[in-house]
């Protein structure tokens, strides 16, 4: 019997390590606390060792029964775009608000698939900037400005 290896499943599964072990290590320079009274390293302690268990099955999959996936054509078009909007999200959040940074952010990433049409993307970027508003701003009470100083608002 041929065991076959998933080199996407390993990949990934090696990421998963490394960012939870980061995780660990950053966590172990908080004070972990007690069972009872948990100190401000303990959920990051957690966190990171969960995403390590997880990082190993993904890649203890992908050595024992992967299945063999080749990669497409990578969609440079469509990581562009949601780099260039996360990337603006972190830059005007402050400067222009919440509501028409999220709407941009929105509007961008949902542009990122060239199979989206404007009306389509613009319907989109309206529900989650709605959407987003109501949980983060209004249920969750974030402190962040809807308008921005550079809207003059």
């Amino acid at each position: 019997m041929e065991r076959r290896r998933s080199f996407p499943d390993v990949l990934a599964g090696g990421i998963f390590v490394l960012i939870g072990g980061a995780f660990v290590v950053g966590a172990l320079g908080y004070e972990l606390g007690t069972p009872t009274r948990m100190g401000p390293g303990a959920f990051p302690l957690l966190v990171g060792a969960a995403v390590v268990a997880l990082g190993l099955a993904i890649a203890g999959k992908g050595l024992i029964a992967g299945e063999v996936i080749s990669f497409g054509p990578i969609p440079w078009r469509a990581v562009a775009v949601i780099v260039l909007a996360v990337l603006f999200f972190g830059f005007t959040i402050r400067r222009l608000g919440f509501v028409p940074t999220t709407a941009v952010t929105a509007l961008l990433t949902t542009l990122a698939s060239a199979r989206v049409r404007l009306l389509t993307a613009v319907a989109v970027a309206a529900g989650l900037t709605v959407a987003s508003t109501l949980i983060f701003v209004v249920g969750l009470q974030l402190r962040i400005p809807l308008w921005g100083p550079w809207l003059g608002l």
